[in-house]
């Protein structure tokens, strides 16, 4: 089979190449799928330079989430059968015509789910789920302020909270990305980087869309000024949630603020949530799989490669053109 691999740790991520690989028959517990489609994500990226906190032994091919039709089983697999159409994830492997995996991370795809879509929902919908009804408890009728919303994990938790109920702020840094965020449900977009001439000015329209009162919810995936910005623009007993640092700057929470305004920042690890508490974490992907199932949340994919251009997608999350997820297709599948 083909199958995109890693050779050496190196921040040029060109340095992967295209193989020619034979892959056994799946062992024990384990499902042998035929890869149609799977998500590019930053980890994948991370993994290649060195920069993730989990290391895939050399050689190994990037991609951790993927979706496809099982094609072998081993003896001691009953819940699936080949033909099955599965979505699953494994950290890594992904990148490939097909993969050994353990069933006990596959799921069938739901009727009229197509692979594109059943590929990228779990990582970026589990972080917005955990994050909106877990961790910040989103009420319906609240004010939700989402930052980085022409992102994967951004443009979910928009989707999550529209489905919750919420009133949607977006904030993005281009027009034409947040145009597609509008469309997508968002109530009103911002675009950060004019609101005010810098990066983090919004603060006064998320004010003016609120009665000067602020969100009552924060999801923010950027940090750095955004994350001192939204700190001025939270309404009274409200909730930040930190989801990460994009902006590559770790902010300073101001005490006094948090005090005065009785506000909550909160952090947001959602694979940590089932390592803890293995029944919650069950839970929630038990729910974000109901909803994509019955149609309630929809994975917005911009673009899809080959795997012979796996490179280019993998550079267009790089250079921040991605809206939403990028996919990697293979078998001749086209979404």
């Amino acid at each position: 089979m083909k199958t995109v691999r890693c050779h050496e740790i190196a921040d040029d991520i060109t340095t992967v190449t295209l193989d020619e690989v034979d892959l056994p028959e799946p062992g024990p517990r384990e499902v042998q799928v035929r890869i149609m489609a799977c998500a590019v994500n930053f980890p994948d990226i991370l993994m290649i330079q060195g920069k993730y906190q989990f290391a895939p032994p050399l050689p190994f091919a990037p991609g951790g989430e993927f979706a496809g039709d099982v094609i072998a089983v081993a003896d001691d697999v009953t819940e699936f059968k080949p033909g099955d159409r599965v979505s699953g994830g494994n950290r890594y492997g992904g990148f490939a015509e097909a993969i050994n995996a353990d069933a006990g991370v596959l799921r069938h795809i739901p009727e009229g789910v197509p692979y594109e879509k059943a590929a990228s929902y779990s990582t970026a919908y589990l972080t917005a789920y955990v994050a909106l009804k877990i961790r910040g408890h989103l009420q319906a009728g609240e004010t939700l302020l989402v930052h980085g919303a022409t992102g994967g994990v951004g443009l979910a938790a928009v989707d999550v909270g529209k489905f919750m109920g919420a009133k949607v702020i977006a904030t993005g840094g281009t027009d034409e990305k947040l145009a597609i965020v509008k469309k997508r449900g968002a109530d009103h977009i911002i675009n950060y980087t004019q609101a005010n001439g810098s990066l983090g000015g919004f603060r006064e329209k998320v004010k003016q869309l609120t009665d000067g009162n602020g969100a009552d919810v924060i999801y923010d995936p950027v940090g750095g000024t955004v994350f001192d910005e939204s700190m001025r623009c939270i309404n009274w007993n409200g909730r930040i949630l930190t989801i990460g640092f994009t902006s590559g700057v770790w902010p300073k929470a101001a005490v006094n603020h948090i005090l005065i305004k009785q506000i909550s920042v909160i952090g947001v690890r959602a694979g940590e949530i089932g390592r803890r508490d293995p029944e919650l974490g069950k839970q929630t992907r038990d729910d974000i799989y109901r909803l994509l199932a019955e149609g309630s949340i929809d994975p917005y994919i911009c673009a899809s490669f080959p795997l012979e251009q796996a490179i280019d997608a993998m550079n267009m999350l790089v250079d921040r053109k991605v809206v939403g997820k990028v996919v990697v297709t293979a078998n001749g599948y086209k979404p």
